[in-house]
């Protein structure tokens, strides 16, 4: 009798879009998993088109293609004697499904399509698809030519159903269906299917990847099972890093892990496991049991095929291993790092520019670029193609193989200190230190006369000459003087970003990298159209507190003795005269509030969902041993006067790595009006009215 079955999931690198690269990624798991004895192989959710192709599902070509791709799976000698479990959309009596397409040696056996979608932070699932409300209902589903030729079928059932093979029970999960609070694994469980199959397209976020897991080992920790898990992994096109982690579970232990960070394309778990440690695991759950008793039964389909063998006593079985989670400050060193590596490679430049000013944001965006060039060299070490085949792409050269971070950071990354008469002697040294330790090609300029050039043909034009205000100057001339410096340094930095390797006699542009934390994002705390403002930010979804964490890893663990000063050093913008040679301008001092009290605030304006008046009441309380409710007050008014006379900002801000819930990205996360009330009168006056109270 059959009952060790061996199963592979896995985590592609899927590009929107990219149809022939998804389909060769595709091919290849199914490959690798056929080769360690995989009966059954399940990718990751909408894998065929890529998941984030977002308004791109309403288009007939995606449909088409995606059908294009399932022909070729199809009819493909690669795919025989192996379930295949694809994902991509599907319009079943025109509505559109996200779906997974579950095939057998020519045969299509059932279209799942998806129950519960994501509609909420970063997902709009509901924009594009429509949710299958009917349970436990399959229908006939007809199919296209193209597909009609291959399989010799007409029809085929699609809808919520199971699969019945020779030996065992499998049914689908997708993604979102895990996190529901009904998910259909209870009932199915109950219903006898032994093995659970989730599909996902699962995000990073900084402290996220134990919820998954814990996710997945307590589906079948009370009910029994197996549970296999596969993810996108990487930048498929947007803000959002999929972060693999696919894993397989057993009766709530995790007996596979995958990666969460690295630069492969392809990762394939395999497990094999002993169906009868399921039964008798469910075998003494009493409630289990009788709750099974009463159970509305799921469709069968029915699959003369089995995953085990029929002799397969002396064949090993997989143990039960300790899932190993990264800390917040490696999550921060390798998830931006391999977004940076995918959007780099994906968008065919030459490497990246920074305006490195020696402060704690741009030194911890120059060392997520370091790890990169870090996890690029242990790749190629590794004998990964795809990496070497993309870095040789990169610097254009054939023959190149990058074996030193350092040396590899020279040819990839330019940092620049722009420096003006505002600017401090150390934040000089320290930048040009930190360059010369990471290796990147660093460049030293001044903006004095680009500056003076721009406020003399406003003087010119108007006959007033602004001044700062420790000269006289109103606040008004103070801050436009500071914005000036800004942009000047955004607009030289795109110039040196597009010329740098021209005059280095080297092919190709640069992407500008911003370093606008979350937190002075949520404040406001920056000029429009600065080197805030740039192709892409690595850190922009990073709070201050989680970056001096993670300069104080990259202190220890890459030995970057540069970053010691950085890290002593009071955060400030220089923009504004210094006084006697130092420093007087401090960012918390101009902010009027703290970064740790920002972080707070942002969480719970966005996750806690409060308003000024909820914030107030949760914080006179939490605050009460070091603030009066009157202070309280003022802090929270402060904040979102500034907050909401900011907004506008966000509107224009650079495309960020997501890895904060309480990010303020007006994108597609964070949807706010940019035009408020900033007196937030009937709001402020409940704040009073119980301040007077409390007095």
């Amino acid at each position: 009798m059959g009952r060790a079955v061996t199963v592979a999931t896995c985590a592609l690198n899927q590009w929107a879009l990219d149809f022939e690269g998804n389909l060769e990624r595709i091919f290849r798991s199914i490959d690798i998993a056929k080769s360690r004895g995989a009966r059954y192989r399940l990718g990751p959710e909408l894998e065929i088109c890529g998941y984030g192709c977002s308004d791109h599902y309403y288009e007939s070509d995606t449909l088409l293609h995606s059908f294009q791709v399932l022909a070729k799976l199809l009819e493909s000698p690669a795919t025989q004697d192996i379930i295949c479990d694809v994902g991509m959309p599907v319009l079943h009596r025109n509505v559109r499904y996200n779906c997974r397409v579950i095939f057998l040696n020519k045969k299509i056996l059932l279209i799942r399509p998806k129950i519960s979608l994501a509609n909420a932070g970063n997902y709009r699932e509901l924009r594009w698809f429509t949710p299958w409300n009917k349970a436990r209902h399959v229908e006939e589903y007809f199919l296209p030519r193209i597909i009609q030729e291959v399989t010799g079928q007409e029809t085929v059932p699609f809808g919520d159903a199971v699969l019945a093979t020779k030996d065992t029970c499998l049914g689908t999960e997708i993604c979102e269906e895990l996190w529901a609070p009904n998910s259909p694994h209870i009932e199915m469980g109950l219903d006898g299917v032994e093995i659970f199959t989730n599909s996902s397209g699962s995000h990073h976020v900084l402290r996220k990847a134990h919820t998954r897991v814990d996710l997945v080992n307590s589906a079948t920790a009370k009910n029994g099972g197996i549970y296999i898990l596969a993810n996108q992994k990487g930048c498929d096109g947007d803000r959002l890093y999929y972060d693999g982690c696919a894993m397989i579970s057993m009766n709530g232990e995790t007996v596979a892990q995958g990666s969460q960070f690295s630069l492969d394309d392809v990762e394939v778990l395999v497990a094999t496991l002993d169906l009868e440690d399921i039964r008798s695991y469910r075998a003494e759950i009493s409630s289990r049991n009788l709750a099974a008793s009463k159970v509305n039964p799921y469709p069968r389909v029915k699959v003369n095929f089995a995953l085990s063998c029929s002799d397969d006593v002396a064949v090993p079985t997989c143990m039960p291993i300790q899932w190993r989670h990264h800390s917040p400050e490696e999550e921060i060193s390798l998830g931006p790092a391999c977004w940076l590596w995918d959007y780099l490679r994906r968008s065919k430049q030459a490497g990246f520019l920074l305006p490195l000013s020696g402060g704690i944001d741009s030194s911890a965006t120059a060392c997520i670029v370091y790890s990169m060039c870090h996890q690029v060299c242990l790749a190629v070490k590794n004998g990964n193609a795809d990496v070497l085949a993309d870095a040789r792409k990169i610097v254009n050269d054939e023959t190149y193989v990058p074996e030193d971070p350092r040396e590899f950071c020279k040819r990839i990354f330019t940092t620049c200190y722009m420096a003006s008469e505002n600017s401090s002697q150390d934040t000089c040294n320290r930048a040009k230190l930190l360059a010369e330790q990471i290796g990147s090609y660093h460049i030293n300029l001044n903006i004095d006369a680009a500056v003076k050039a721009i406020v003399g043909i406003f003087s010119m034009v108007t006959g007033r000459m602004p001044r700062f205000s420790v000269y006289g100057g109103s606040s008004r001339e103070n801050l436009a003087l500071q914005n000036v410096q800004a942009r000047i340094r955004m607009v030289l930095a795109y110039l040196f970003a597009q010329l740098t390797l021209w005059t280095r006699g080297m092919p190709g542009g640069l992407l500008v990298l911003g370093s606008a934390n979350v937190d002075e994002s949520l404040r406001g705390y920056l000029t429009k159209y600065d080197c805030s403002s740039a192709d892409i930010n690595p850190i922009g979804g990073i709070s201050k507190t989680d970056l001096k964490n993670f300069i104080q890893y990259c202190i220890e663990n890459f030995q970057l003795t540069a970053l010691r000063s950085i890290m002593s050093a009071p955060p400030t913008a220089e923009l504004e005269p210094l006084v006697e040679g130092q420093v007087a301008q401090t960012d918390e001092a101009d902010m009027g509030m703290t970064y740790a009290e920002l972080s707070i605030y942002g969480k719970l304006r966005k996750i806690a969902k409060a308003g000024p008046y909820s914030m107030f009441c949760k914080l006179v309380n939490t605050w009460k041993e070091i603030c009066t409710p009157r202070e309280v007050a003022s802090k929270v008014k402060h904040f979102f006067r500034m907050y909401s006379i900011n907004r506008h900002k966000m509107t224009t801000l650079t495309p960020s790595y997501h890895a904060e819930n309480y990010s303020p990205d007006d994108n597609r996360f964070d949807l706010r009006p940019f035009l408020y009330n900033t007196t937030w009168s009937w709001q402020f006056r409940c704040i009073d009215k119980q301040v007077n109270a409390l007095d």
